[in-house]
């Protein structure tokens, strides 16, 4: 595999959720992410209480331009002259919106996603290829074709992974240096992430290791890696759940356990936002604003780890993925490395068929190259 070549893509994408910039900006953008789900302005006025209290905006946008900047200068030192552009499913810069302007200015019409989610299920990955489905359909009416690949999805990279394992490690030693050792009986190691329904959990077992088991094979890896840096009890729990109560969704919540935690003798807690690549709005609003006060109500030292961010092996590891994919779309031999039992190319991790962690709504989705031939590739 050449290292510098993205071929046949004209451009690679960075694809992400969006966010809003400002109090005007908070209500439609609650709209967009809710649309045809029925959702009153009320309601929506009430959720959005997060964003106004910072000021209506989110900051992932400035975490993506951050990132849409690491990933750039990675292309350059390598020597990629490939365009890195950005498009967001929510809000501005709309994907619709970058694909058709960079198609008329250059002409390019094969575009290769790198998404700011590294595990499996439909909103993290399915929902962004729906995204890339509806784009082409819409520029097509336009009379502009263009075309969609998108990198796997990267929980089991190495350049993910290893950048978690640094922020756990910074972690635990923040935590040694407000408490001195760390104690198995006192202290506990939480790795949170996006609770999703049940039935998108079921409906990513389908074709991968699942949403939750992808997160509990890196966890195990991470400990296996830290070894005796790690004495402490590890264990997943869940953020940001949304939603009719009546809809069962991954558990337990953090903060539920945080007091079952402290009733139990717990003194203190490193929080490692296992399941989030930046610190948008689920981290610095449920974890740093609401897990740490139920924390500090409960007498809890608290420690919030990093997410990898701009993490210069995160990003590198980000490029390597979208060269993998280039090479696989090409049909070229490539390796694939990963560091849990579910490799890059088991079914779902990447090389996602067209009924992968499927919805309640069966929208069209955008194939992958594995479900295409050699014949028929573009």
């Amino acid at each position: 595999m050449e290292s510098s070549n993205l071929t046949p893509f004209d451009a690679v994408i960075l694809m992400s959720f969006g966010g809003p910039e400002k109090d005007e900006d908070v209500l439609p953008f609650l709209q967009n992410v809710t649309a045809g789900r029925g959702i009153p302005d009320e309601r929506l006025v009430q959720v959005g209480e997060h964003y106004y209290g910072f000021g209506g905006k989110s900051p992932i946008n400035d975490q993506n331009r951050q990132l849409l900047e690491a990933l750039r200068q990675e292309f350059e030192q390598r020597g990629i002259t490939t365009p890195v552009l950005w498009g967001n499913r929510n809000w501005d810069p709309y994907l619709t919106d970058t694909v058709r302007d960079f198609a008329k200015r250059t002409g390019g019409s094969r575009f290769l996603a790198i998404d700011t989610s590294a595990y499996s299920c439909y909103s993290s990955c399915r929902q962004y290829r729906e995204d890339f489905a509806q784009t082409q359909n819409v520029l097509a009416q336009e009379g502009i074709e263009v075309s969609f690949e998108k990198i796997r999805q990267y929980y089991n990279h190495p350049g993910f992974a290893y950048a978690e394992l640094d922020c756990v490690h910074r972690g635990l030693t923040e935590l040694i240096q407000k408490v001195g050792a760390l104690d198995p009986q006192k202290h506990r190691l939480l790795y949170v992430t996006h609770s999703i329904p049940l039935a998108m959990q079921e409906a990513s077992e389908r074709r991968t290791a699942g949403y939750r088991e992808q997160h509990l094979q890196l966890i195990e890896w991470i400990n296996r890696e830290l070894g005796d840096k790690q004495p402490l009890n590890a264990e997943l729990v869940f953020c940001s759940r949304s939603g009719s109560p009546r809809t069962p969704w991954l558990e337990p919540d953090i903060n539920d356990r945080l007091e079952e935690l402290a009733s139990s003798g717990v003194e203190g807690v490193v929080v490692v936002p296992l399941g989030f690549v930046s610190d948008h709005m689920e981290v610095k609003y449920d974890l740093d604003t609401e897990a740490a006060q139920t924390a500090k109500d409960l007498g809890l030292d608290y420690v919030r780890a990093a997410t990898v961010g701009v993490d210069p092996v995160f990003v590198s590891g980000l490029v390597d993925a979208a060269l993998e994919r280039a090479a696989q779309y090409r049909g070229e031999p490539v390796d694939s490395p990963a560091v849990t039992p579910e490799g890059p190319l088991s079914p779902g991790s990447g090389s996602c068929s067209t009924t992968c962690c499927m919805g309640r709504d069966q929208k069209p989705t955008t194939p992958n190259w594995d479900s295409l031939t050699s014949s028929n590739r573009p």
